[in-house]
């Protein structure tokens, strides 16, 4: 089932999108069906547009997709595109868990 959260985060995109697409940190964020092929690597990455995409073969059905855009005030506003049979509020969990990997980053670095 797709789902679509949207999230406002106070970092600027590139450490958004980075932070997003490190594989060390994509198992605490990405739904458990896309985390095991690859490690946690997007298949598809656009660093221009600050896009990627994840899907599993082992997990049919299932993919991300995240966008991140500036906001107000150098933050960044992020858009997931979660598809898969997950329960209610599953992209929103994700976008929540992105946040803290993203203020984990910010404070360790």
């Amino acid at each position: 089932m797709p789902a679509r959260a949207e999230r406002g985060m106070s970092a600027p995109p590139e450490v958004v999108f980075s932070t997003a697409t490190d594989p060390n940190r994509a198992s605490a964020w990405l739904p458990e069906p896309l985390r095991s092929d690859g490690g946690g690597l997007p298949q598809t990455s656009s660093t221009e547009q600050l896009r990627a995409r994840w899907s599993n073969d082992s997990a049919p059905g299932w993919s991300a997709e995240i966008q991140v855009e500036p906001a107000d005030a150098g933050g960044s506003r992020v858009r997931l595109d979660l598809t898969g049979d997950g329960p209610d509020g599953l992209a929103d969990e994700a976008l929540a868990n992105l946040a803290g990997e993203v203020a984990d980053n910010l404070t360790a670095g």
